[in-house]
């Protein structure tokens, strides 16, 4: 009789506490098998660029910031300010990796919000984007000059996120020359 009146009270309790542990998660921070390690390969087209193919090699040498984004992504117009802030700030040039998106409609964007980017690969299947990771766009990559990801920013930059992180982090890894 008694254990009828207690597991259930337990259960709940567990509930709770268990409840209470997910809300203090941060659902923007996802783990990224891809931290630390080499940058996927990609060899990709581009667009509104001089060169007409970007490769993974093409990140060695410098800390690169690659930027996830899609004509048709309503939050990568909210962070286009603060990509171009950021590539200003640091100096850090940024390679946009254009996702799932038509070439038309890639570059009336650009055309109409300026392109912060030193170069744009343009993958329309997204299978780029998938070897990457990319679970919804955008999401920025910071690339060391080593070609090796050291951080992963999923979703929007916000600008806490820009001062607090991402700044400090490609500072960073610029003053170690890698």
């Amino acid at each position: 009789m008694r254990w009828r009146l207690v597991l259930p009270i337990v259960i709940v309790f567990a509930l709770i506490v268990l409840l209470g542990y997910g809300l203090t998660r941060r659902p923007d921070i996802l783990p990224s098998a891809f931290i630390d390690k080499p940058a996927p390969a990609f060899d990709l087209p581009t667009l509104a660029s001089d060169r007409d193919r970007i490769t993974v090699d093409d990140l060695k040498g410098r800390v690169t910031l690659v930027n996830v984004w899609a004509s048709w992504c309503v939050a990568c117009r909210a962070e286009h300010e603060l990509i171009t802030a950021v590539s200003r700030r640091t100096g850090v040039p940024v390679v946009g990796l254009n996702y799932k998106d038509t070439e038309a409609d890639a570059l009336r964007w650009l055309g109409r919000y300026g392109n912060p980017f030193a170069v744009v690969a343009f993958d329309p299947s997204g299978a780029t984007g998938i070897d990457w990771g990319v679970s919804a766009v955008p999401e920025t990559f910071v690339v060391d000059a080593q070609g090796i990801i050291r951080y992963k920013v999923v979703g929007p930059i916000t600008r806490e996120e820009m001062n607090a992180s991402l700044i400090p982090k490609l500072e960073q890894l610029k003053a170690k020359g890698s």
